[in-house]
């Protein structure tokens, strides 16, 4: 069986101009990035707003699990599947993090036969949007211990140093760091940290920005420390805007590349969804929307992650309204869910199923909470019998949910002309809603802007994740408090959680409920526009397993990249 990677390298890729012109945009609209990369240009991007907006398709998946699941597989599948029906539609994706691509998870370019290509190109260094977010990120950390060496007009409390340095990969050493050893003409000596990038605030905020006035006024936003009067200091405060917003100009522009099957495909902006938003930018979205009938977007890990705050802060942020989510979920998974080991799980155990189908059961409920039409979607193995599935259907159905078997990693986009055709009849069938509505989506937020951090975050926990309550750290509850006074406390939440488990304990699957939530700290990341929670022992900055997927991977000496995934 061939690899993703062997797969990708085989295709037949047609240069990125003749996928653009499918869309209508010319060669002076695009900048280039060799033959089959293109950033969509400022132009082009202004020019979309006067178009009307196509439907909103959200992807997301049960809890992860080591089975796999295939979010990304899907929604390039679904855009596949659509074009083959003949539909004018467009992927929007996150970029991949070097961080999972060379420790457990591999690359977030899909698999099989429903993958975004350049594969290897998307998954490295791609169009360079990650080092212009860390250098952006590094430049205000050094501009700041520069402003403390240089006198420290702004009386920075070096105690209250709140910025984190930032690194696009897994590297668990530099969580907690020690800076400016050495002489006087070194720095200041402090404790100082460091985060993957795709957890970084200047991650959050391009992919929330609406253009480069929005995304100037968020970096001037950012809160770096807190003056020895307890005031905030901001990235305004120390001048460093403007060549923060220098270095991310270029990032800031959507990055058009195509499937296997030359459907069009914007990858931009790579959040985690355990420990950041998970969601690709916002201007990649709406152009996409404004490009096409159809806009499939991905968010990341389970709905419990991805989906709530793709709903509860993207969605709030932009001012966007989804259409329909699909829930992908695989026989396997739902089995390990149900207590199977990894090497039994392609084995038939209905028993098991039934146990562990519990976990899809919550993430359906979760997600009708938001007023969305729902469509599960069961990722094929060849593993899975006729029984399984057709349990699967029953139980989705019976729970007022539609369901699709999914073959997109085998067939591409014909394995996902079901699922297609399914989100067809609920979004354009017999509808009776106004231009650009869906007579089936009546999308509402989880909570109101009014309700207080603690009751937000308590609203979270137990709606989405099945919590009976909720213990705060006497730290959090300080933070939270204070960042109310300071005028934060009508900002969304961003639950920072283990992906594992809808509790924050990872080793609790299925569906665990009644349990106690820990939430140990808050901070307000300003510029993004929202506070981050951190629940129990989750971290933001991933180390490496006992075996990284670097060691697969290798390079020939003719060029050609090896075990990447």
């Amino acid at each position: 069986m061939k690899t993703d990677i062997e797969i990708a390298q085989e295709a037949v890729m047609e240069p990125i101009c003749t996928v653009a012109a499918g869309l209508g945009i010319s060669e002076d609209d695009l900048e280039y990035y060799g033959k089959y990369k293109a950033k969509l240009s400022g132009e082009y991007l202004e020019s979309l707003k006067s178009r009307k907006d196509g439907r909103l398709i959200l992807v997301t998946a049960i809890n992860p699990t080591p089975a796999g699941e295939g979010k990304t597989t899907t929604s390039v599948g679904l855009g596949q599947a659509f074009g083959r029906l003949g539909k004018k539609a467009v992927i929007a994706l996150r970029e991949p993090s070097l961080g999972p691509c060379f420790g457990i998870k591999g690359g977030a370019a899909g698999g099989g036969m429903s993958q975004v290509v350049p594969m290897e190109d998307i998954n490295l260094h791609f169009t360079g949007d990650f080092h212009a977010i860390t250098s952006a990120n590094n430049l205000l950390a050094a501009l700041l211990d520069n402003h403390i060496q240089q006198g420290n007009e702004l009386q920075i409390d070096t105690r209250q140093v709140v910025w984190k340095r930032c690194l696009d990969m897994n590297d668990r050493v530099l969580r907690n760091t020690v800076v400016g050893m050495g002489s006087r003409l070194d720095g200041f000596v402090r404790e100082d940290h460091f985060v993957i990038t795709v957890a970084s605030e200047i991650m959050a905020i391009l992919c929330l920005a609406e253009d480069m006035k929005d995304l100037k006024e968020r970096l001037g936003r950012i809160i770096v420390a807190y003056n020895y009067a307890g005031a905030p200091v901001t990235a305004g405060d120390l001048q460093a805007v403007g060549a923060m917003a220098a270095l991310l100009k270029d990032a800031m522009k959507p990055n058009l590349v195509q499937t296997l099957e030359h459907t069009p495909a914007l990858v931009h902006g790579g959040p985690f969804a355990n420990i950041a938003h998970g969601c690709n930018s916002v201007v990649a979205t709406r152009a996409a929307l404004k490009m096409a009938d159809y806009c499939i977007t991905e968010a990341g890990f389970g709905a419990d992650l991805g989906a709530e705050k793709f709903f509860d802060i993207k969605c709030r942020i932009a001012g966007l309204k989804p259409d329909a989510a699909v829930l992908v979920a695989t026989v396997r998974a739902l089995k390990y869910n149900g207590g199977v080991q990894k090497e039994e799980l392609s084995r038939e155990n209905l028993d098991a199923l039934k146990k562990g189908i519990v976990n899809l059961e919550k993430h359906i409920e979760n997600l009708q909470k938001y007023g969305v039409p729902v469509v599960v979607t069961l990722n094929s193995f060849v593993t899975d019998t006729e029984e399984e599935i057709a349990f699967v259907k029953e139980f989705c159905e019976a729970r007022s949910c539609e369901f699709a078997l999914s073959q997109v990693w085998e067939k591409g986009g014909e394995g996902g002309i079901a699922l297609a055709e399914k989100l067809l009849e609920i979004l354009d069938g017999n509808s009776e809603a106004g231009e650009g509505e869906s007579a089936h989506s009546h999308f509402r937020m989880l909570y109101e802007n009014e309700l207080p951090l603690e009751e937000k975050i308590q609203t979270v926990a137990k709606e989405i994740y099945g919590a009976g309550s909720v213990s705060f750290s006497a730290a959090a509850r300080r933070q939270l408090q204070r960042l109310t006074e300071m005028g934060f406390g009508n900002l969304p939440v961003c639950m920072a959680k283990n992906q594992y488990s809808l509790s924050d304990d990872p080793k609790l699957l299925g569906r665990p409920e009644g349990f106690e939530l820990t939430v140990r700290e808050a901070y307000v990341s300003a510029g993004a526009g929202f506070v981050v929670v951190l629940t129990g022992d989750v971290v933001t900055m991933p180390g490496l397993p006992k075996k990284p997927a670097a060691y697969r991977i290798d390079v020939s000496e003719s060029g050609v990249i090896t075990g990447l995934f």
